[in-house]
């Protein structure tokens, strides 16, 4: 009995919390479903009397949804492909190869991560625009195929936790060292590789500053830069960005759940081990 209170007294600090981080995506919802005068009426109502359907269909109606999304899909899909066929890759190569000067040059990549996208934008556009780039898709998804330096350090620190035994039996029957890492560590990172393609799916999807800053005609917008024509200089018309808010974000939740036990597998495994 006193087991069952203790976890019971466990999980409701637990369940309130999912509860406070629950509450926007349902103001969300419901915010996408009300008229606009009922968006700021108090008290708030969270139950929208009558709900308001026919905002999803405005929504699509106000602005080109479907070629945002498609453009989306572009760049999230190559984002993802390079993540995921260059995270491992260099991650093996910092986690269970021995090559001079190893450990400082990870200690190298590992520092970008302090820099903050500001003081690299300037520099990166400059040279985006000296190679042609700009108002093209190169610039937002080339960098992910050279590596993404949070995804190498979480990689490196799967393999770090993964016995050298397998791999050293397989040098020893004469394997190559790309047949070890393709055919043995590869396949038993798996929860890792999923946890790289979700954040990688994630990050580039909600991405709006390269858009931004990188993507001149409206023509190549994606659904992060096609939101913010809901708002002009007269106001912003909430109702009609919540409803398209609520499908942008639709993808992410339907990945999420089923993904999350690759996820949570992956997040909690990668520790900071090594």
């Amino acid at each position: 009995m006193k087991r069952r209170i203790k976890s019971v007294l466990k999980y409701i600090p637990l369940c309130l919390a999912g509860l406070f981080f629950f509450v926007p995506f349902i103001w969300l919802i419901s915010t996408s479903l009300k008229s606009s005068d009922q968006i700021f009426s108090y008290p708030p109502e969270w139950i929208p009397k009558p709900a308001k359907y026919s905002n999803y269909r405005e929504a699509f109606e106000a602005i080109p949804y479907l070629k945002y999304i498609l453009n989306t899909m572009k760049t999230t899909s190559l984002a993802v492909l390079g993540n995921v066929l260059s995270a491992p890759m260099i991650g093996y190569a910092f986690g269970k190869l021995k090559w001079p000067g190893r450990d400082k040059v990870f200690m190298l990549v590992v520092a970008t991560m302090m820099l903050p996208f500001t003081v690299t934008m300037i520099p990166l556009y400059s040279l985006f625009s000296r190679l042609g780039w700009i108002n093209t898709y190169i610039p937002l998804v080339l960098p992910d195929f050279l590596g993404t330096a949070y995804f190498i350090f979480l990689m490196r620190q799967f393999y770090r936790n993964l016995p050298d035994e397998f791999m050293e039996a397989a040098r020893i029957d004469g394997a190559s060292e790309l047949w070890v890492y393709a055919r043995i560590a590869l396949p038993l990172e798996k929860p890792a590789v999923v946890t790289v393609a979700l954040f990688s799916f994630v990050w580039s999807w909600t991405d709006f500053m390269g858009p931004l800053i990188y993507l001149t005609k409206s023509s190549k917008w994606t659904i992060s830069l096609g939101l913010s024509q809901f708002t002009n200089t007269y106001g912003v018309d909430w109702a009609l960005l919540m409803a398209a808010s609520a499908i942008a974000i639709l993808p992410m939740v339907i990945l999420f759940f089923f993904l999350q036990k690759y996820f949570v597998e992956g997040s909690m495994s990668s520790g900071v081990k090594g």
